[in-house]
């Protein structure tokens, strides 16, 4: 990396760029300096989560056994001629899903025990009958039970699940013996009673789930400042969660999760920024990521690198009978205006003076490289004859500087990619890990603002993460 820092301050290519500058005093006024506004980099990571733990935990919430009212030790009366008590358990229970709904059901077993006597307008003519019983000494009964939710994410971060209670559907009749008659409908009338407690109990419980304390946790670690331990410093600066799509299969969530942000790179340390997380934004069909990134370079930072590359370079010229020794001694780097960088070396050797060079840096993505086309020269010395000498001019010395003034990138990016790829596939956390791939990386502009040098660059590639445990507690 700081190969690539070296060479972008190294790299000038004249664009016929019109403006003259005096390197020794450039224009630093804002109308001179150009950066285009960031675009907005956007993830989009398509998420499956396993949901058989979330089944596990309704399996242990819902109850497996449900009776009438203080069963066994009392009855159910809801007139003067009948009275019934009743036992009633559930299989375990079986969850589906198809898009953002989840089906939950289980079939029950249930036996029940009855009497009956005689009643005239509501007077009581005669005893109670022997009990008669349905589902004691033979098989249960037999009915299927089933609730539907709906999920729905809100812009506040609130999930809504919408709870809708089946009608049961019996399988089996239950003819007791008092009459002979099919009372299926009296045990689905208490047994609708009790399921209606339980939907509400359910609502009340997971009707409405909020998120948004999730979604602050990880918008605050993206307002952190990451050390990229010898490259600088990464801010990521996020704009906007979204959630691109939701989705149920079988025992599986699918989701899609955006993130907007504004990364950026420096090499000092920027100060870190709090905010609460907005709402979320509209939903897109967009896959993969496109991340732009601004590496916000230091001047005096790069003129320290260029310093270890350069000074103490010696060069030799003879015009005629005459020799020239030059010699690198120091140099610095700044802004120039106009798009321009400015490197102002100091030499020493037959003569001693300052020596400017200024341009435009250039990238060519066909070469994957960074490099000199051209250079202007500009010298600045109380000799006369120095300043006036044509020797700079050779282009021995233009040849030689661009040796040093051209970098190839290609070993460095497919590097890159082995690197990030590896970064991208691994466990992020217990049950939870990351698959993706880098599909390309370039350069996107070189930007030589007045207090630091930019260098915007673009990754595009693909993110999937898998969950296959979570803690669902909230």
């Amino acid at each position: 990396m700081k190969g690539i820092f070296l060479a972008t301050t190294l790299i000038f290519a004249l664009t016929g760029t019109a403006q003259k500058i005096d390197p020794a005093k450039p224009d630093l006024s804002p109308g001179n300096f150009r950066l285009d506004s960031l675009p907005d980099s956007e993830i989009n990571i398509p998420i499956q989560v396993n949901l058989k733990p979330l089944f596990s935990m309704a399996e242990k919430s819902v109850d497996t056994i449900f009776t009438s009212p203080k069963y066994p030790d009392e009855w159910v009366q809801e007139g003067c001629d009948v009275r019934y008590k009743y036992s009633f358990r559930r299989s375990p229970l079986k969850i589906t899903g198809v898009g953002n709904t989840l089906t939950l059901g289980f079939t029950g077993y249930y036996k029940i025990v009855g009497s009956t006597r005689l009643c005239v307008n509501g007077t009581v003519v005669s005893p109670w009958t022997p009990a008669c019983r349905c589902g004691f000494s033979e098989p249960e009964r037999r009915v299927n039970v089933s609730f539907l939710s709906a999920l729905s994410v809100q812009p506040d971060y609130k999930v809504k699940v919408f709870i809708k209670r089946n009608e049961p559907q019996p399988l089996d009749k239950c003819e007791v013996c008092f009459w002979g008659q099919d009372i299926t409908k009296q045990v689905l009338k208490g047994l609708v009673t009790e399921l209606d407690a339980s939907k509400k109990e359910l609502e009340k419980s997971y009707g409405t789930v909020d998120l948004k304390s999730k979604f602050q946790q990880v918008w605050d670690q993206l307002n952190k400042v990451y050390n990229l331990y010898g490259l600088g410093w990464l801010q990521m600066n996020p704009q906007k969660f979204r959630i691109n799509t939701l989705a149920i299969n079988k025992d599986r969530l699918d989701l899609s999760i955006g993130l907007s942000a504004k990364p950026m790179i420096s090499f000092e340390r920027p100060v870190e920024k709090s905010s609460w997380v907005p709402n979320m934004g509209s939903y897109s069909n967009k896959e993969g990521f496109s991340i732009f990134l601004d590496a916000m370079l230091n001047y005096d930072s790069l003129s320290m690198i260029m310093n270890q590359q350069i000074v103490g370079k010696e060069f030799d010229f003879k015009k005629g009978f005459v020799k020239k020794k030059f010699i690198l001694d120091s140099c610095r780097v700044y802004g120039g205006g106009f798009d321009k960088l400015v490197i102002k070396i100091n030499f020493s050797g037959t003569n001693t003076g300052v020596f400017y060079l200024t341009g435009k840096p250039v990238y060519d993505s066909a070469k994957r490289s960074l490099e000199v086309k051209d250079i202007e020269f500009d010298i600045k010395s109380k000799n006369i004859l120095l300043g006036s000498a044509d020797w700079l001019f050779d282009k021995k010395i233009t040849k030689e500087i661009s040796k040093y003034a051209r970098f190839e990138l290609g070993a460095y990016i497919d590097s890159a990619k082995t690197t990030l790829n590896q970064q991208l596939n691994r466990e992020l956390a217990k049950g939870i890990k990351s698959m993706g791939t880098i599909q390309d990386i370039r350069l996107a502009g070189i930007y030589p603002l007045q207090q630091h040098l930019v260098i915007r660059s673009n990754c595009e590639g693909k993110l999937a993460v898998k969950v296959e445990s979570i803690d669902f507690s909230f």
